[in-house]
């Protein structure tokens, strides 16, 4: 199979906000200008676009796989930012970190709302390939 998804749109209240938080958080080069968006590029070569629809938009959620390594240095960050993070999407264990699925995996909330996930393990088990 040849299909691969390539690039996502993503709803942000302030585009410039969300992506640079995206970026920092996860160690990335900073957003680069890509026509009306804000275009952050991962490495498996899939880009999130952040977009001002100047609607109101429900929230989403996004897991990103990364490696043991980047978890460290992201968590660090999410710590040293002061942002709120939890073991379970539903909040049921704040200030957590989770052992799902034989790795790490941790959730907090973008300043769109939006759920953001971190995991060293898909749910399958399968560790990052980094």
């Amino acid at each position: 199979m040849t299909v691969e998804l390539n690039h996502l749109i993503i709803f942000a209240r302030d585009k410039h906000e969300s992506a640079r938080f995206l970026t920092e958080i996860l160690g990335l080069s900073p957003p680069r200008t890509a026509g009306i968006f804000l275009a952050v590029d991962l490495a498996n070569h899939v880009t999130v676009q952040y977009a001002e629809p100047g609607i109101d938009f429900p929230s989403q959620h996004y897991a990103f796989l990364v490696s043991e390594e980047e978890f460290d240095a992201s968590f660090d960050r999410i710590r040293a930012r002061g942002v709120e993070y939890a073991a379970d999407p539903h909040w049921r264990r704040p200030g957590e970190i989770n052992t799902n699925h034989g790795g790490r995996g941790v959730y907090f909330i973008d300043p769109s709302g939006h759920g953001l996930e971190l995991i060293t393990s898909t749910y399958d088990g399968r560790p990052s390939s980094k």
